[in-house]
């Protein structure tokens, strides 16, 4: 059960703008991470196109470019407000893992790619056996992925138990 509490607004503010700045370092673009960031603090996980604007200070058309990102990126989903024309912007249930599962899907395709190219180079060639090796690695973490989610999927079911206790 969630519970809506008192909350610091500048707190949360500042929160909002590390954790923003946190994921816009790990390659995520810098408004669509400010965005992401502020839907993880509202308890509903969804914000209209002036609420996150409000919130974050910015313009529409800052808003419209960084959640069509994060729509693309199937992070966030565009929906209709019932009874109403405008759009609400909502965090997808369990994002974080159906984003890695498209991270370890895009592994196996490197793979592919990387073996043609170990083909075409030849694999006793310098540049041949470097993408063997960035072949190898990637291998090493398609394997290491698949089963880290696996263990998530357990891990997440535990923890939603003792959270429902």
């Amino acid at each position: 059960m969630t519970r809506a509490t008192q909350r610091d607004t500048q707190a949360v503010s500042q929160f909002v703008e590390r954790f923003g700045g946190i994921l816009a370092d790990t390659g995520v673009p810098r408004m669509p991470a400010r965005i992401l960031a502020a839907l993880m603090t509202t308890d509903s996980g969804r914000l209209t196109s002036a609420e996150i604007a409000d919130l974050l200070q910015i313009s529409p058309a800052a808003v419209s470019g960084a959640v069509r990102y994060l729509t693309t990126v199937q992070i966030v989903s565009r929906e209709r407000e019932p009874g109403s024309r405008r759009d609400v912007y909502r965090m997808r249930d369990n994002v974080w893992y159906e984003a890695t599962f498209r991270k370890d899907q895009m592994l196996g395709m490197i793979d592919e790619v990387l073996g043609e190219g170990v083909d075409a180079l030849g694999p006793d060639t310098d540049a041949g056996v470097r993408l063997d090796e960035t072949r190898e690695f990637f291998r090493f973490c398609h394997a290491e992925l698949g089963s880290m989610l696996d263990r998530w999927r357990a891990h997440r079911e535990k923890w939603l138990e003792q959270r429902e206790a």
